[in-house]
């Protein structure tokens, strides 16, 4: 799949509206694109486990929660830090979208599938918060 830079953008500012939509009506928590607001989606992607149990945990479900969350926290990191999207698909059967900042990458939706999926106590704000410092080592 070949996509321009700013379809990719575009693809991941929307996947990250998203998840502000759909988190305002599923559990009435408001995602403002702040730092602070990453807390809470440690604590929506467990409310989603508790609301739907199995459904969840199904592959399409799996991969829309983890893809909107991830773009959301992506987008939290590009309005406060910087980089941009891009499209890795050295492995055609798994291809993933991270952002990359000063020559490192960032796999936000992949975290969010570590808590989601793996472990719970996997901490998509902890995961932020070393890739802001690894970003800005003044911090």
């Amino acid at each position: 799949m070949e996509m321009t830079r700013e379809e990719l953008e575009s693809l991941m500012v929307d996947s990250a509206h998203n998840a502000v939509t759909t988190t305002r009506e599923e559990f009435g928590i408001e995602l403002d694109f702040s730092q602070d607001s990453i807390n809470q989606v440690d604590e929506v992607l467990l409310r989603w486990l508790e609301r739907y149990k199995s459904e969840a945990l199904e592959e399409q479900a799996v991969f829309t929660l983890c893809n909107i969350y991830g773009a959301y926290v992506g987008e939290v990191f590009r309005k406060h830090i910087g980089g941009h999207w891009v499209y890795d698909d050295t492995n055609p059967d798994a291809p993933t979208i991270m952002l990359e900042y000063a020559g490192k990458t960032y796999a936000f939706a992949a975290t969010c599938y570590q808590r989601l999926v793996n472990d719970n106590q996997i901490s998509v704000q902890k995961y932020y918060e070393l890739a802001v410092n690894k970003a800005t080592p003044t911090h």
